[in-house]
């Protein structure tokens, strides 16, 4: 059965999976979701001596369906092989009493590998499906770590170009330095004078910019999207959780049926909904934590039914997570609503007008799955700590933020449910953040000089990422006010203004 897409803004929209993946953005604003969630057709004791690769077929099949089968398992092929450093790509490691899935160990050291190592293949694949005949733009918006994944996804990929926008100051300089020394003829990185949200709010605009958009095409260009509003990068996220129930079943961690937690760190939701996709294709997942840093604004969500983006942006030590606008929520919206479009826009549009709206009672009833937390910079700091010395295991803060959340939910709850925490970074993507909650005297020491130290500690191997680009030539220099994104855009590609 072909399992068509719609708008969450337009129910009388609807595509193909490929023509999904090629447009990003529904031409209305909205995101394109599944008309349904489709089941797994196979059961965990069966996918439990499955590869990776193997477990995303399966799971990807049922989403793609104008995929050939060669095709899929082309792009997966492609995607998850020697440029992970394990072999089984998302290894699990029990740290204490709850698991670790650890997302880090593809080549940009970030969860974003995970679906931006397979995106590129989906949407060049995708563009011979539908004979696409103009030069693909790749635009996108990174709280930083997308941005380099995405460069790394598609450098000299024929027939595409990948523009990159990034908040100065508002990332690591490991994370900055990864993107400014991208090779590639067609990349470009642009540092933004403002936050990751209006770095994210100004791309959205000029992919609903119809003007634009002609201009582009006139030029022989057309837009797409690397960020997770484009559904070919969240549904690759789904594999990874199907993928971790069934090797805690494998190692006899649970019984089959046996319901685990998970734990999130999240921004932009985009990686908490793909946990709730695998929950709705049939994997037994209790509760889903969504864990946020000093920037709550999904904490404090799911507590009242109120989404307000009006408060003051804080930079913190997780700046993956430094977001105030979760784009990825909206599909979330869709669904609790019962996939009402004009409720899911009115929603939108209070949000872009007012920065603020409320779910209905009903809808409240539906979110019983999810449960909000969040750890300061302090607790942060304190978790990374207590790790290190009660396990001797280094994580980044992003992950620390997540196991804080899932120690704190156990310490309140009566819940005996296995805890499964998301890793979503390497700690040697913010070398000074981790080495200083450690130990402080780490804080004067510059950031380069402390990989030797992180390796001492952690007796990891130094990530090929990081020990890279610590030489490495600077290639991008852009900068641009949030005003001028569309003539930078136009720039980039030799078009005139």
């Amino acid at each position: 059965m072909n399992l068509l897409y719609k708008s969450t803004r337009n129910a009388s929209l609807s595509v193909t999976a490929s023509e999904a993946i090629l447009k990003g953005l529904a031409e209305d604003g909205g995101l394109f979701v599944p008309e349904f969630i489709p089941q797994l057709d196979i059961s965990m004791e069966e996918l439990k001596e499955k590869s990776y690769q193997e477990i995303a077929y399966i799971v990807m099949k049922q989403f793609f369906t104008d995929f050939t089968e060669e095709e899929l398992k082309d792009c997966i092929k492609s995607a998850y092989d020697e440029k992970f450093d394990t072999e089984e790509i998302a290894p699990l490691v029990k740290i204490g009493d709850t698991y670790h899935l650890e997302l880090f160990h593809g080549a940009t050291i970030a969860f974003k590998d995970m679906a931006l190592s397979i995106l590129p293949h989906l949407l060049t694949t995708s563009a011979k499906k539908n004979h696409v005949t103009k030069e693909i733009v790749i635009l996108t918006a990174t709280s930083g770590d997308t941005g380099k994944a995405a460069m790394a996804g598609f450098q000299d990929v024929p027939g595409t170009k990948i523009i990159v926008f990034y908040p100065k100051g508002g990332v690591s300089p490991v994370q900055e330095r990864q993107m400014v020394t991208q090779k590639g003829n067609n990349t470009a990185v642009v540092a933004l004078h403002g936050n990751f949200d209006h770095a994210q709010s100004g791309v959205k605009a000029l992919f609903e910019d119809r003007q634009l958009q002609e201009k582009l095409a006139q030029s022989g260009y057309q837009f797409s999207s690397a960020n997770s509003i484009n559904i070919g990068r969240l549904i690759p996220q789904v594999v990874y959780y199907v993928y971790a129930y069934a090797k805690l079943l494998k190692h006899q961690q649970i019984t089959a049926g046996e319901k685990i937690n998970v734990t999130v760190p999240t921004g932009n939701f985009g990686n908490i909904l793909a946990a709730y996709y695998a929950k709705e294709m049939g994997v037994p997942i209790k509760k889903l934590l969504c864990a946020s840093n000093e920037n709550k604004v999904l904490y404090d969500f799911f507590e009242t039914g109120t989404y307000d983006k009006n408060r003051e942006f804080i930079l913190t030590s997780s700046p993956s997570m430094d977001i105030l606008v979760s784009s990825n929520l909206e599909r979330l919206i869709y669904a609790i609503s019962g996939q009402d479009a004009q409720m899911t826009a009115k929603c939108m549009d209070q949000l872009k007008q007012k920065g603020v709206y409320e779910i209905t009672p009903e809808m409240r009833e539906r979110l019983s799955d999810f449960i909000g937390g969040y750890a300061t910079e302090y607790e942060t700091a304190k978790m990374i700590c207590d790790t290190y010395r009660a396990t001797g295991y280094v994580m980044d803060p992003h992950t620390a933020v997540a196991a804080y959340v899932c120690k704190s939910y156990q310490e309140k709850r009566d819940d005996l449910a296995k805890e499964l925490v998301v890793s979503t970074a390497s700690p040697y993507k913010f070398l000074k953040s981790v080495m200083t909650a450690i130990d402080e005297k780490y804080q004067t020491m510059d950031e380069f000089d402390l990989i030797e130290e992180l390796h001492k500690k952690s007796g990891t191997p130094v990530p090929m990422a990081v020990s890279e680009i610590k030489n490495a030539k600077i290639r991008h220099r852009r900068e641009c006010d949030v005003k001028d994104m569309e003539k930078t855009v136009l720039d980039i590609l030799g078009i005139e203004v």
